[in-house]
């Protein structure tokens, strides 16, 4: 049988990248193979404490801490964001979306709550090349930054980035489509309003600490900075690795005005199993098991998961994270969960209880998984069979 160690070393050890982490679980049997360095060059091997940027795996911690403050009626699920985020009442929205912006008709309905989650609110990266649509190009001036990499980041506040969207109109009507990425950017600013303190505060009280996730922030401070580790991504031309963040002149050493709630999180591999244990095990001491399966079921129609399937796959969306789609029982990656840019994946298959997790330090450069990925389900689904 393959191990996780077979299945995964030769990734560092050919130069793909400089190092990874593999969590494998299943009931309270947990495997973890560390394997390489921190960054290429390195002597002193990678550790089990080490810091990995997470990408995207930042938006189920975000609509996590979301469900907490619906459990404490600080907001409600189809509240309308009106009253909340006045940029965004009054929508205009695109008639199609390669007309120009001012070519529009007004929403049907406000955005709720709820659309942010599931990223139906009518905002979110378009199909299309980048920069081809006339709303591409407009967010492009804005500074946004709404729909790629997050990275380098911009240094507008919340209330700045809230009053530039609200210029742009919607590319759907709220509720209609699947949109990636944007809802939960605009829920980490929502958050915020609503608890009247700053996102990552809001994640530390609601769920941080509660979980004993100490490492998991917005940024390092310098008694951590040897733990951080160095991020790359695939040359576009050579697929060779090239830096794309370093340690001492790292993005994530300087506090951020508005650090996206979709992207911009760091952790370590034992805070995300606290939290995906967390949610494995019904949601205490943080959340109710009926939170638990809203954001774990699927929302959206098998129109609106066809229409995504360049992200989604066969897969479903709940609330900040892909999920398990009536019909889907054919696919390698199963169950609930999600894939971060910087390379880092995770599943937890409620049909066979086994959860992965995987940080490494190779950037994806597609929404399709990539062979380190489909190596890592592989090797950890043959762990627990």
């Amino acid at each position: 049988m393959t191990t996780l160690r077979d299945a995964l070393a030769p990734y560092v050890d050919r130069g793909d990248l400089p190092g990874l982490i593999a969590l494998v679980a299943h009931g309270d049997d947990v495997q973890v193979e560390v394997i390489g360095h921190r960054d290429f060059g390195d002597t002193e091997p990678l550790a089990r404490d080490d810091i990995f940027p997470i990408a995207s795996l930042s938006k189920p911690i975000a609509a996590a801490a979301a469900m907490v403050l619906v459990e404490d009626g600080v907001v409600a699920l189809d509240e309308p964001v009106d009253a909340l985020l006045p940029e965004l009442a009054d929508r205009q929205v695109l008639r199609a979306l390669d007309v120009d912006l001012d070519d529009t008709v007004p929403a049907d309905t406000p955005i709720t709550v709820e659309q942010l989650l599931t990223c139906t609110l009518g905002y979110g990266v378009p199909p299309a090349l980048p920069g081809t649509l006339p709303i591409q190009r407009a967010e492009t001036d804005l500074g946004l930054m709404t729909w790629g990499p997050p990275w380098p980041p911009h240094l507008l506040t919340p209330d700045e980035w809230m009053a530039r969207l609200g210029r742009l109109p919607l590319l759907h009507q709220p509720g209609e489509t699947w949109l990636y990425q944007t809802g939960i950017q605009v829920l980490g600013v929502l958050l915020e309003r609503v608890a009247k303190m700053p996102l990552e505060d809001v994640l530390r009280e609601r769920l941080f600490t509660r979980l004993g996730m100490h490492d998991t922030a917005f940024t390092v401070p310098d008694d951590k900075l040897h733990r951080l580790t160095t991020a790359y991504a695939p040359d576009w031309q050579t697929g060779e690795p090239s830096k794309l963040d370093g340690v001492e002149d790292s993005w994530w050493r300087t506090p951020l005005p508005a650090p996206p709630a979709s992207a911009w999180l760091l952790s370590t591999i034992d805070d995300f199993w606290s939290f995906a244990r967390t949610l494995r095990d019904g949601g205490a001491p943080v959340l109710s098991q009926a939170s638990v399966r809203r954001m774990t079921t699927n929302a959206l129609t098998d129109a609106q998961a066809d229409a995504a399937s360049i992200f989604l796959g066969s897969s479903g969306w709940g609330y900040g994270m892909a999920t398990h789609r009536a019909g889907d029982e054919g696919e390698l990656v199963r169950g609930y969960g999600w894939d971060g840019g910087t390379g880092t994946t995770w599943r937890t298959d409620e049909r066979s209880g086994i959860t992965g997790i995987l940080f490494s330090q190779r950037a994806m450069s597609s929404p399709q998984p990539p062979d380190l990925f489909l190596d890592f389900w592989r090797a950890a689904r043959a762990t627990f069979s």
